[in-house]
Parts: structure tokens; sequence; C-alpha cells
């Protein structure tokens, strides 16, 4: 098997360079009730007032941006439950580079405006793995356009590591950062950015979609999990680059039910009035869960992204 080509931290700081003019540098906010409930003081990088909403408009954006002319001319392709697929139609469209995007059935409809919204062409699939793998399969087959996939991709994860590199920026002497973790090109960027310091580096995994955890525990990637849990933004197998880079440089994986992830996205919600989708939320869940881990400590949680619906009753007025 050749050795992988795997991106590093100059990778991280070229793609912000590059992306910069086209992203939003996203606040950190703190919330000083959360600091004392939980005995550590938390920084969150709020990717979910970024571009589409999500953490993904940078590593979408960085790679169209280092495609040829020809392969810009030519167009891309990508599968995705939302937020991927919405951060490359979007950017797609600022660079005039045509999108089409396999989405599964069961993706929330609010992710699914967003692709639309960016002007993107979409085809439906059923959820899971074999349907993505398949839909690809058939479309590079019938000789269509350049494929980005949503984070098994050099130019993606140094896209998304600059989220976390400004994080770094924003804040003073953290001692870990935790990201969630899907298909691993958020925590692996992450990783990247935090090269060469003694930052620890976590993910946040949901139990029912954990193979990421059993792959660094057998030291092999493992099948995709079938997709059972809220976290729909994470509901995939890592990928091969993240999985290198993460086996290179993680601390820990934390397993979180979806349960203690809803609660982490109500209190953010309350504490930090912002909206976070439960993929977000569940970097929070992992240190409501693990306290004794970060006592004293100075935590960054990178919110990966807010596309979610509110529903009637989390917005009408109280009498």
């Amino acid at each position: 098997m050749p050795k992988l080509s795997l991106p590093c931290h100059a990778d991280v700081v070229q793609a912000r360079q590059r992306i910069n003019s086209y992203t939003v540098k996203t606040p950190v906010l703190t919330n000083p009730a959360l600091n004392q409930q939980l005995g550590c003081e938390l920084f969150f990088k709020c990717e979910n007032l970024q571009r589409t909403g999500a953490f993904k408009f940078r590593g979408a954006t960085n790679a169209l941006l280092q495609l040829s002319p020809e392969q810009r001319q030519q167009g891309v392709i990508t599968v995705s439950s939302g937020n991927h697929g919405a951060a490359l139609a979007h950017a797609g469209k600022a660079l005039g580079v045509k999108v089409k995007v396999g989405v599964p059935t069961n993706a929330p409809a609010i992710k699914r405006q967003n692709i639309e919204a960016g002007g993107a062409e979409i085809t439906d699939i059923e959820p899971g793995m074999e349907a993505r793998e398949a839909i690809v399969a058939k479309w590079q087959k019938e000789g269509e356009s350049h494929f980005i996939p949503p984070y098994d991709h050099a130019d993606i994860i140094a896209g998304q590591g600059t989220a976390t590199l400004e994080l770094l920026e924003q804040t003073d002497a953290l001692d870990a950062v935790i990201t969630p973790l899907g298909g691993g090109g958020l925590l692996s960027g992450a990783c990247l950015a935090c090269d060469g310091t003694e930052i620890q580096v976590l993910g946040a995994e949901p139990e029912l979609a954990n193979d990421a955890f059993l792959s660094l525990k057998a030291g092999e990637r493992q099948s995709a999990l079938p997709a059972k849990s809220l976290c729909d933004g994470l509901l995939t197998q890592i990928g091969e680059l993240p999985f290198a880079i993460i086996q290179q440089r993680i601390s820990d994986i934390l397993v979180l039910r979806d349960e203690d992830t809803l609660n982490a996205m109500q209190l953010i919600w309350h504490h930090l009035k912002i909206i976070v989708e439960p993929s977000s939320a569940i970097a929070l869940a992992a240190v409501i869960q693990n306290k004794a881990l970060f006592e004293g400590k100075r935590v960054g949680l990178v919110l990966s992204g807010g596309n979610v619906a509110a529903q009637p009753e989390d917005t009408k007025l109280r009498q």
C-alpha cells in the first residue's frame, strides 16, 4: 500500500491566507455560568456563524481555489447530508464553479434547502455509505466532474484546520481543543493547527456512530455504523487521510450518548443565546460528561454548525 501524502501545519497556514477574503473570522464566546458549573474555562469557536452556517465553507473554498482552470470549468461533484454540500454549492456560486450533490433522503430539510440556495444540482440517494460510494462511482464512470469529498481530501482538511488556527489566535494558552468527529476533516485539521504545541486535541463522537473510536482502538479504520444518531452531520465513516493524521496527534476520542448531546445543545441555546445543531453541541457534551478530565483547564470547543430548524415550542413567546 503506498504511503499517504498528508497535509501539514504549513498547509493550514497557507489555506488561511488563501481563503481569508472569502470566509468569516467567527467570534469566540465565553460564559461565566457554564465555566462555574463545569469547573473549567470554555472558549466556544462559533463556526455556526460561518458562511452557510458551518465550518465546511472553509474547506470547500480552499479546495475549489486549488482547482485548475479546466477543472473549474468542468464543475465538481460531491455527496453530503447537508453542510458540505451547501458549502461547496455556495463557494462554487461565488467562484463560478458548477456543483452537483448527492443528498441522502433523510437529510434535514433546512440543510437540503441550504444546498438548493447555492444553486447546486441535487440527486437524491439512500442514507448510508454504500449509497454514497455507489453514486460517486456511477458519476465518475459516466465521466462526470471532479470529485471533492466532504473530508477525505488534503485541501479540505487544511481548510477546516483554519477554524482551530483562528481559535488559537483569538485565545491565550489553551490546554485542550475539542471538535465534533464524523468523517474527521475538522478534527484532523485541528490536529494540524495544534502541531508543535502541547495542546491536547480531542474528538467528540456519537455512541451510535463511534466507528472512529473503534478504529483508533483497533489500529485500522472500521466500517461506518447504521445511521441512527441525531447528530446527522457525524453519520459517516472516518476518512483515510483524517484517520492517519488523528492516529499521529490525537489525545483521545470521547463517546457521547444522544441524550447528553441534546442536553448540551439546550445549554448552549440558553447560555450563549446562539443556535447550534446537535453535531456541534456534542463538543460541550464531551466536557459535561468528563468534568474531571477538564477541571481547571482552558478548553476550546469548535461549534461546527448551526443548521437546525428551531421547533415552535422553542421559539414561541412564553406567557
